[in-house]
């Protein structure tokens, strides 16, 4: 039976398409479409009516469509050492022209289809079919994919047409590119760029831009090393703000349009509002959904938060929630036996990996740092600025060890699982001290596993459900001994 899904994910998948969608139409009509990094001012952009998208959310996308280890070692191949973020990579050799496609015969044009994949073939009743000569399962031949190749946009369009069977190979080599929707994202006009979130941000977008010779617009917002942000830190990027503002002048030709952009900012802080509301259901308990579900939203607040479709179904999403949790209702398809923060950033290759030791343990992830630190809310551009200082990355430790406390305790959780990320090493340095201190601040275990975002191959699937296991030990032991005190 097909995962029934809710009217406010329904409208949250179509804004993301929609935004998808116009980019490639406005490429095809020759218009500008930029590529902006997930924390750059989206409201600028908005004020010129610009089509812009984000290499970190189309990273993340193929990296969890299982094509993030072929376009890493792309970037690799091209020069690029395998130590930088795998995002940085796969966009990198996105950037180049590099696509994951699909093998084909080029004589008959037809897809050579991978024998391993697939899903195991079911009988009428449900069981799976077992081949009688191999003992393994049998593969449901409506679920084969051909093997992935690795292809380059430009080597493609440089091909002949001088022949009929040469225009059906170049034709059919266009459609052979993976056909999901991150893996035929329009190529830069021009690249946003705002470094609050990471300090590899800044080369990789300028790497982008010789390689396209495009403009770059940037803003640049440094570590925040005080709890507070000095008003001498806000003029600094109130300053560049207004140069960003110059730049897509002269860029589209056209003037900065400020009720454009007030009705944008309306946009951008109402969808910020709904989209914490809806990361506030993790309170409750049982939550009514799974802190996964929560990074698959992430897309829409980071593609979208400008736009007032965004807004309206996060706001959709927030009634959705209200009436699972009246109904008693989860998306979370286990009883939820232990709560947890994730912290850091999902390893998008490896999820159902990830997810398949938590559900058998009764885990579920009720606290997300990642998240919650896209709700942008402020009242003007000095508040903005100040906001848009404010990301996991570049807030000092206090800072960042009070806000995860905080949304450990409102989310009632009963430990910490840690990512240490080899592609986000700013984030990952000083988590061992996090750590210390969320045991000893709040009396939770917490248990750190290795791997990557993107890179599949710095995933171990051994060690991380091992960590889980002693984690979940852990946790049973808090327990027991809280029941123990309580009588």
């Amino acid at each position: 039976m097909a995962k029934e899904v809710s009217p406010g994910v329904k409208a949250l998948r179509k804004v993301v398409e929609d935004v998808y969608a116009d980019a490639r139409k406005a490429h095809a009509e020759g218009k500008l479409v930029g590529w902006s990094s997930s924390k750059f001012p989206c409201e600028l952009a908005e004020a010129f009516d610009l089509n812009v998208m984000y290499p970190e959310n189309q990273a993340a996308g193929i990296a969890a469509n299982r094509d993030g280890e072929i376009m890493c070692k792309a970037a690799e191949d091209l020069g690029f050492d395998n130590d930088i973020c795998g995002y940085a990579r796969i966009s990198l050799a996105y950037a180049a022209g590099k696509r994951a496609s699909r093998k084909f015969d080029p004589e008959t044009l037809e897809y050579i289809i991978d024998p391993n994949s697939g899903k195991p073939l079911k009988d009428e009743n449900g069981k799976v079919v077992i081949d009688p000569e191999t003992g393994k399962p049998k593969k449901d031949p409506k679920t084969m994919q051909p093997y992935t190749v690795l292809d380059d946009i430009y080597e493609i369009e440089a091909l002949p047409e001088t022949t009929e069977k040469e225009i059906a190979y170049k034709n059919f080599r266009r459609e052979a590119i993976k056909p999901y929707r991150q893996m035929r994202m329009p190529q830069p006009d021009f690249v946003l760029c705002c470094n609050n979130i990471c300090n590899c941000m800044t080369k990789w977008y300028e790497n982008i831009c010789r390689m396209r010779n495009i403009p770059l617009i940037m803003i640049d917002i440094p570590y925040n090393n005080t709890v507070d942000v000095h008003d001498t830190n806000v003029a600094y990027v109130r300053a560049q703000f207004d140069a960003a503002i110059h730049q897509l002048e002269e860029l589209t030709g056209k003037k900065f349009d400020e009720k454009k952009f007030e009705h944008a900012c309306e946009n951008a802080n109402r969808t910020a509002k709904a989209w914490l509301r809806v990361c506030d259901y993790l309170q409750y308990k049982p939550a009514p959904y799974s802190g996964f579900d929560l990074f698959n939203h992430m897309a829409d607040v980071v593609t979208a938060r400008g736009k007032v479709e965004a807004a309206e179904a996060f706001e959709l999403l927030e009634k959705d929630l209200a009436e699972a949790v009246k109904e008693g209702k989860s998306t979370t398809p286990f009883p939820e036996k232990y709560r947890v923060m994730f912290e850091g950033i999902p390893c998008w290759p490896k999820l159902p990996n990830l997810f398949k030791p938590l559900k058998e343990h009764g885990v579920n992830v009720t606290a997300v740092v990642y998240a919650p630190a896209f709700g942008f809310v402020y009242n003007n551009m000095d508040e903005m600025a100040r906001a848009y200082y404010k990301a996991p990355n570049s807030v000092c430790i206090e800072q960042g060890v009070d806000w995860r406390e905080g949304i450990c305790r409102d989310n009632k959780v009963d430990g910490v699982l840690v990512h240490y990320n080899r592609s986000c090493k700013p984030w990952s340095g000083y988590m061992a001290e996090m750590q210390r201190r969320f045991t000893k601040d709040l009396g939770v275990p917490c248990a750190g596993f290795d791997g990557d975002q993107a890179d599949p191959r710095n995933f171990n699937e051994a060690q991380y459900a091992t960590r889980v296991q002693g984690l979940v030990e852990a946790m049973e032991a808090n327990q027991a001994k809280k029941e123990a005190e309580a009588k």
